[in-house]
């Protein structure tokens, strides 16, 4: 019982949390009077001591002790004698735990975000440099149409933004403080809980003492959160790793994000990026594992949701690693454009320009402009060139209303810059997002 019991080998990452909740019930206490002044004076002396050894030496494991809210209330009692054992007047540990688990979960949203938001400068920083810069654009993998560099990073900033809308979701709903509520059914001592809502810097107290300590809702929104971030994450990872292979060549990775191989000295492995995709199963396994755990209690705190706390605290260092690790390497990626160019003008990619401009300049249906366009391609792969390249006569013989101005529409620059449509591809839009981006960052002062 004792070693199941147990939660202080991972709780005790919420001793900061742990100390500065009870500072601030204590000192509404003493304002309340259900606690004399002299009693909190030596209470919050003594946690304070408690704070700095925990910093110095880190919080001892004693299993008998539990957790760490049993942990600082024994040092305390060592420390001040029979006066701690006021502290924990109007209170429960499942309003304490409540309150510190918030508390520890609101840091990681703030922490996340501002990882994301420099992850955001590194894209939009590359963004920029390539606002002109050429590559094939994919669809099922296969070369769809010529986009720029600067636009297909703009897309992970899209994403990355959206992330940071639901990290300030989840810290809106989260910030309701439950340090009042005790067990379950709130406290018959006049306890001022807007005062110590307004101490940890939460918006409002809890309006159900139930939920207030049975709601995992909080660390369920970081999880779902990070889940879909890890998504993006490794999707980015994904196209790196892409990109850094030979037969692609379009990156090469940041030698400190890579490493070699034990057997053949010529490999420059992205592990990096690997590892970030690889983490992304692992938060989601985090986020399983919690929703499993909530799923059959009933109101109000089982034991079963000690069990709550690893799955948080491994994704969160996780999600972690992986933004710093990823805005590593856009930033000191190097991008091959020229290998990215050359891939562009291969696959037929201006395939839809040649439709487009049948449909513009000849007034012919999409549909039979699509027709046209499909005769045109196969002619191009049976002669083994580029539309570009084919002859206007050959041009003319699958379709007469097909004349010179057609090459005009052909290349992949023409291809990019008639992409001008609010939110495409071409470099004018590009450096449009950029800018709003820099702005909306404050990367421009």
């Amino acid at each position: 019982m004792r070693e199941i019991n147990a939660s202080i080998p991972f709780d005790k990452a919420l001793w900061r949390q742990d100390i500065a909740a009870s500072q601030a019930h204590v000192a509404m206490l003493a304002k309340q009077g259900i606690v004399s002044a002299a009693d909190a004076k030596a209470i919050a002396y003594g946690l304070a001591q408690i704070a700095g050894e925990y910093e110095q030496d880190g919080v001892p494991e004693d299993w008998d002790l539990e957790d760490i809210h049993m942990t600082t209330e024994a040092r305390l009692t060592e420390l001040i004698g029979p006066a701690a054992g006021r502290l924990h007047t109007a209170r429960s540990r499942n309003d304490q735990v409540a309150t510190d688990f918030k508390l520890w979960v609101r840091e990681a949203l703030d922490a996340m975000d501002a990882g994301l938001a420099d992850l955001q400068r590194a894209l939009v920083a590359r963004a920029g440099e390539h606002a002109d810069s050429i590559m094939p654009g994919f669809t099922h993998l296969q070369t769809a149409q010529p986009v720029t560099l600067g636009h297909h990073l703009m897309a992970y900033y899209a994403m990355l933004r959206r992330d940071r809308s639901r990290l300030a979701d989840a810290r809106t709903r989260l910030n309701e403080c439950p340090l009042g509520s005790a067990a379950l059914a709130g406290t018959g001592f006049p306890i001022d809980r807007d005062a110590t809502s307004q101490a940890l810097g939460f918006d409002r107290p809890t309006a159900n003492s139930l939920d207030a300590v049975s709601d995992r809702d909080f660390a369920l929104d970081y999880l779902f959160a990070a889940s879909q971030c890890a998504l993006h994450l490794s999707r980015l990872a994904e196209e790196l790793i892409l990109w850094a292979s030979q037969p692609f060549g379009f990156v090469r990775m940041p030698d400190a994000l890579s490493t070699g191989s034990s057997i053949m000295p010529q490999k420059k492995n992205p592990d990096a990026a690997e590892l970030v995709r690889g983490h992304a199963g692992r938060v989601i396994g985090c986020a399983t594992a919690l929703m499993v755990t909530m799923k059959g209690l009933p109101l109000a705190y089982s034991k079963d949701m000690q069990d709550d706390k690893p799955p948080v605290f491994e994704a969160a260092g996780l999600m972690e690693l992986s933004i710093a690790a990823m805005t590593g390497m856009i930033a000191d990626a190097t991008f091959r454009t020229e290998r990215m160019r050359q891939a562009a003008e291969l696959g037929f990619a201006t395939a839809t320009d040649l439709a487009d401009w049948l449909v513009r300049e000849a007034d012919i249906p999409f549909r039979e402009a699509h027709h046209i366009t499909g005769a045109a391609v196969k002619l191009a792969e049976e002669s083994n060139c580029a539309l570009i390249e084919l002859p206007l006569a050959e041009l003319q013989a699958i379709d007469a209303r097909i004349d010179a101005r057609v090459f005009d529409a052909l290349s992949v620059d023409a291809s990019v810059a008639a992409r001008a449509s609010y939110g495409g591809t071409a470099p004018e839009q590009v450096r449009l997002q950029v800018a709003r981006a820099r702005a909306e960052l404050g990367m421009d002062g």
